[in-house]
């Protein structure tokens, strides 16, 4: 008669049994003394690192999206000012993935130089340039195509196809959880709608399900839907221990499916979110200075404003990764200005330029800027052409981000675009170069935080990026 022998996971938790069992496996996976551990884990000693000293321990991302017109916004371009109405003649073939290329067109927005950098910013950004100095710019910043989709998988995954880990669950599986009662990974999306490749953006991809990000929609009166216990029965001691036993039992006898230990882990991360979530949400006790300093107030700014304060509260409480984004996918309310880009980026600017200056404001101002990571960033740049009357193409050609906060040298920039902003010039970067700066802050060699997937060592980096030290204190 065939005896079954009872696997390590078996013997853990008959040796722990129940809620016991799931606090020692938790411990020792800290410790790194199971043998599936994913990683080594974070290193004390390397300041939460785990192939270097880290110098930031958590990240807000800042993502436009619909690609942010660089020559309106910071790359300040004279050249189009005196060729301002003339063919565009680059000695070189021109295309434009969606249009005809028109005439060159300057930017309708004056540029004045901020801060001690002396750093060029356009009037749409008037309190944002106010940080400058805090912030280092990536000015030739290229995409592999002009295509929203793709595109925004590219920055999000270093992938143009959809189906792999992006950045968010790539830091939760190499870095892990800071916080037992919060999740690793947060997304907050535009309440308008999801980006392009809607969820695709935020996914694991083959990596565990686990590491998922978890979507919270502050436009709806419950972000995170059934949060709170029900009124009667529903946090019964014994009925919570009977279903976790029918759940490790299912899982026990299933344990090829990653799904299953994924979604047993999400209910428990659940149950312990109703005690800590609605505080870490809970706006109400901001003082009127932070209120005003993010916006809250103004209904141009209030939406955006509200996601940046609770994405400072977020990782003010041990969130590792924070993502912000500002539009919604399709042809409108987001920063794909085809059709006029003298109505249509003065507003969308607007909604996050207070608030992101109170971010770094805020932050700086709480010591929080001593080990958290700020990126803005977008899919692709514009075109320095028309398109139609006073409208801009898709460039995939240069864009700009910046990074500010643990670990970047304020003040700074890399690279350069050429005279019309039309393509990188000097020093060109792509999303490879600018992820694995981020992983490098957090103490993350990117050759080395790999998984082994169909046959291949994958890796966030695909097999490319270089860190830029140029931009790092």
């Amino acid at each position: 008669m065939h005896q079954h022998m009872p696997t390590r996971r078996e013997l853990l938790w008959h040796f722990g049994g129940g809620i016991g069992g799931v606090a020692l496996a938790h411990l020792l996976g800290r410790e790194g003394a199971l043998a599936d551990q994913e990683t080594s884990g974070p290193r004390p000693e390397w300041n939460g690192g785990i192939h270097h000293k880290a110098k930031a321990r958590r990240v807000i991302q800042l993502f436009m999206n619909g690609g942010v017109s660089q020559m309106d916004t910071f790359d300040y371009k004279p050249e189009l000012d005196r060729l301002h109405g003339q063919p565009f003649d680059p000695g070189s073939h021109v295309e434009a993935p969606t249009s005809q290329p028109g005439s060159l067109m300057k930017s309708p927005f004056p540029f004045t130089q901020h801060g001690q950098s002396g750093r060029w910013v356009s009037s749409v950004f008037p309190e944002t340039a106010r940080r400058v100095d805090d912030m280092a710019f990536l000015m030739a910043l290229a995409s592999k195509t002009n295509v929203h989709g793709p595109a925004s998988y590219m920055m999000n995954t270093g992938f143009l196809l959809p189906g792999f880990p992006c950045l968010g669950s790539w830091l939760a599986y190499g870095l892990g959880s800071l916080s037992d009662n919060l999740p690793t990974f947060v997304v907050l999306p535009d309440p308008r709608g999801l980006p392009y490749n809607a969820k695709g953006n935020f996914s694991p991809g083959f990596l565990p399900a686990k590491h998922q990000a978890t979507l919270l929609n502050l436009g709806r009166p419950d972000p995170i839907p059934d949060l709170r216990a029900p009124a009667a029965g529903g946090d019964d001691p014994a009925l919570l221990e009977a279903l976790e036993n029918a759940n490790r039992r299912h899982a026990n006898e299933r344990g090829g499916d990653a799904r299953l230990e994924a979604r047993i882990l999400a209910y428990e991360l659940a149950a312990r979110m109703q005690g800590t979530a609605p505080e870490a949400l809970e706006l109400g006790g901001e003082s009127q200075i932070t209120r005003a300093l993010y916006g809250l107030d103004d209904p141009a700014t209030a939406d955006f404003g509200r996601r940046c304060l609770t994405a400072r509260r977020l990782i003010e409480r041990d969130v590792r990764f924070v993502q912000v984004w500002s539009g919604a996918g399709g042809p409108a309310n987001n920063w794909d200005n085809h059709g006029n880009i003298l109505t249509e980026l003065p507003p969308i600017a607007r909604s996050v330029d207070r608030p992101i200056a109170g971010l770094l404001t805020d932050l700086a101002g709480r010591g929080l800027l001593d080990d958290t990571l700020v990126v803005w960033s977008t899919e692709f740049g514009r075109m320095p052409f028309t398109q139609g009357a006073t409208g801009r193409d898709h460039n995939g050609g240069t864009s700009v981000a910046w990074l500010a906060g643990a670990g970047i040298k304020g003040g700074v920039s890399h690279g350069q675009s050429d005279p019309w902003s039309w393509q990188a010039g000097e020093d060109r970067t792509y999303c490879y170069d600018l992820h694995a700066t981020i992983l490098h802050l957090l103490g993350i060699d990117h050759e080395r935080l790999t998984v082994r997937h169909n046959g291949i060592d994958r890796r966030l980096t695909d097999v490319h990026g270089r860190v830029l030290n140029a931009i790092m204190v």
